[in-house]
């Protein structure tokens, strides 16, 4: 879902805070990780997290601090990645407010134990229910790409569930992480809530730890090493990851609401998005008639500069810029192709002629790059998407209900969107995550309950 950091640009940010009292001043000894995972669990096992009251009263707390300080979290969005007051409330800051209120109208009833038939032998006057148990002392591990939203609305299951919790924000996102770690101590309860900054040693240090539950946010690659450190401790892990998402367009589509519908998608915090469509699958004359809807729907965004829109976004540091800027030409460029090193940015960009062997299509581009792959039809699409990783996400364009049906029946990716790219992660009853290469376990609204929590099987019989 996002590259994670290197040597090479690693950025240390200030150590979290530890009590509200401190948020102003550096604490004299900040703790190790040891330290804060055995004070969280020393919380736990008190069982203040258990309680529905303080369950109710964290979300609530974290709702205030989003809604109190969004101006500052927006600000620091704008500095780690240049995103607009208007995106950074849609995308991060409301996009978490509106989980906290659906949590917070449903938990309640989610919590509620659910009966089970029993069967007759244990007699009638036995009972069974099944009850959610939170697991205890949990670890959020947060990707730059989305900084706050990846990083607090994991954690809003997880006190949902009734977990302590130990959120580690991206230090490549350092003015983000440091809003985040100076705001949460001042508004949830510190003895339950730890906030972890810095790079790979600190993420080290606590992935040997002993939590409950593992949830990280990034790329296979440093899902594996997650999953390696988790396995010695037999620590259950939900890996939210990405992959190349396609989107198929059908011959019978309406070319202009795909191109607009795309280029929003697509170019959303500048391409970098774990569900951002990926590349276009089409054929050969689709292709050729969406070239001069691309470069309407782009300039309808972001007028004839990108550069100056207000609305666009930056590229999050200098090696990930490098590293999209030698895929431009991996095709013809349709529209866009410019770069600029020392602004960061790269011009929302559409390639056309894209051999499947280019470089563009050997991992997630992870940035505003949108090749176009033609395909004889549906069948080859299908073949296409089925010889490459289970996707995060698949996108559809199409009419056709048989198209619809032959899609989601015979291909596999974490969600599927028909018509609308990146809308399904947007609604709170439906799971988020992915499958096989993209990720393992789900969360959003009542799913997050069940990945923070242990369904308990309870069975009574009485002695008299």
């Amino acid at each position: 879902m996002a590259y994670t950091s290197d040597s090479r640009d690693r950025v240390r940010a200030p150590p979290g805070r530890t009590a509200p009292a401190a948020r102003n001043r550096e604490p004299a000894h900040p703790e190790q990780p040891a330290d804060v995972v055995a004070r969280l669990r020393a919380t736990f096992r008190t069982g203040r997290t258990k309680l529905v009251e303080w369950r109710i009263a964290q979300l609530r707390a974290l709702r205030e601090m989003l809604t109190e300080n969004g101006p500052d979290l927006a600000a620091a969005l704008h500095a780690d990645l240049g995103k607009s007051a208007t995106e950074a409330d849609r995308t991060e800051i409301g996009f978490t407010v509106r989980e906290i209120d659906h949590t917070l109208d449903h938990l309640t009833d989610w919590l509620r134990p659910e009966p089970a038939p029993v069967p007759a032998h244990l007699g009638a006057d036995a009972s069974a229910w099944t009850q959610y148990d939170p697991l205890g002392v949990v670890l959020v591990i947060a990707p730059w790409n989305y900084p706050a939203q990846l990083l607090l609305a994991p954690l809003v299951g997880a006190l949902a569930a009734g977990n302590a919790v130990v959120v580690k924000p991206s230090e490549l996102a350092p003015a983000t992480s440091a809003a985040i770690a100076r705001l949460l101590p001042a508004h949830l309860d510190t003895d339950a809530v730890a906030v972890v900054e810095g790079g790979i040693p600190e993420t080290t240090a606590l992935l040997a730890e002993h939590f409950d539950h593992i949830f990280y946010t990034g790329n296979g690659t440093v899902g594996r090493i997650v999953m390696r450190a988790a396995a010695e401790h037999l620590t259950p892990v939900a890996l939210e990851l990405g992959g190349k998402s396609p989107a198929f367009v059908d011959r019978d589509a309406d070319l202009d609401v795909v191109a607009d519908r795309l280029v929003r998608g697509k170019f959303l915090n500048a391409g970098q998005t774990c569900v951002a469509p990926d590349y276009v699958l089409t054929d050969p004359e689709t292709a050729a008639a969406l070239e001069p809807a691309f470069k309407r729907a782009v300039e309808a965004l972001y007028g004839t500069d990108p550069s100056a829109s207000g609305e666009y976004g930056r590229i999050i540091n200098e090696r990930h810029f490098d590293r999209l800027s030698g895929l431009l030409d991996s095709g013809r460029v349709v529209v866009g192709g410019d770069a600029d090193r020392t602004t960061k940015y790269i011009a929302p960009t559409v390639l056309a002629d894209v051999d499947p062997k280019s470089p563009v299509m050997q991992e997630e581009i992870f940035g505003p790059i949108l090749p176009v792959v033609t395909v004889s039809g549906l069948d080859e699409a299908i073949g296409f998407i089925n010889d490459r990783d289970k996707p995060l996400a698949l996108y559809v364009f199409t009419e056709s209900d048989a198209t619809k049906s032959r899609i989601a029946a015979e291909t596999s990716s974490g969600g599927l969107g028909h018509g609308l790219p990146l809308a399904h992660l947007t609604v709170s009853d439906l799971p988020f995550g992915g499958v096989g290469e993209s990720g393992m376990g789900s969360y959003h609204g009542r799913y997050s309950i069940e990945t923070f929590s242990h369904r308990k099987a309870v069975l009574e019989k009485p002695l008299s």
